[in-house]
């Protein structure tokens, strides 16, 4: 059974003690939501990334790391996945990683907390901050000790390049600029 040394609290939640937990993308996900034809919302997920949360002594000195493979990009559609993936958008051939490292933490409420970091896509770096909720401990069947929170961004894309769009005849565009990036996040203690 692999759990921490100890139980600690912050404001009545059980929190990890300090170490590394590594995020599980079976009981994870990372989606992107952006407006289609300016009403409708198109939902896309990357079904391969990885990361680490790294718990400090302090917990407000955690930080957290997260690879994504952009060329995982799965809306549903394989035409539009491809136009994804093109230089259009991602440009996967050039920049095949999407990389987020938290820079802060800041806490807003119980449980709730706000964390700045620095999004690297295409090639450009530049700083998000990430609204996140702290969902507790949990332990799995094996008894591993399991880290839960959701976390929700929104981006504006073509501040790192992603800059495609049309023009559409009655007004607006077929994309949105806008990003909303959705998480939910399972991390497992490492030995």
């Amino acid at each position: 059974m692999r759990t921490g040394t100890e139980r600690r609290t912050v404001d009545g939640l059980p929190i990890p003690a300090p170490g590394v937990l590594a995020v599980d993308p079976a009981h994870s996900s990372i989606e992107a939501v952006v407006r289609h034809l300016v009403i409708a919302k198109v939902r896309g997920r990357f079904t391969s990334f990885g990361g680490l949360v790294h718990v400090a002594e302090d917990p407000m000195q955690s930080w957290a790391e997260v690879t994504i493979d952009a060329a995982s990009i799965d809306t549903g559609e394989p035409d539009r996945d491809e136009h994804l993936r093109s230089a259009d958008f991602l440009d996967v051939k050039r920049y095949p990683t999407i990389e987020f490292r938290t820079t802060f933490l800041s806490k807003t409420g119980r449980g709730r907390f706000q964390s700045g970091g620095d999004l690297t896509m295409r090639g450009s770096t530049h700083p998000v901050v990430v609204e996140c909720e702290y969902r507790g401990l949990a332990t799995d069947l094996q008894g591993n000790e399991r880290l839960v929170l959701t976390a929700e961004s929104e981006i504006d894309r073509t501040r790192w390049g992603l800059t495609w769009n049309q023009a559409l005849e009655t007004g607006g565009v077929v994309v949105s600029a806008e990003v909303q990036v959705q998480a939910e996040i399972q991390a497992v203690r490492q030995p």
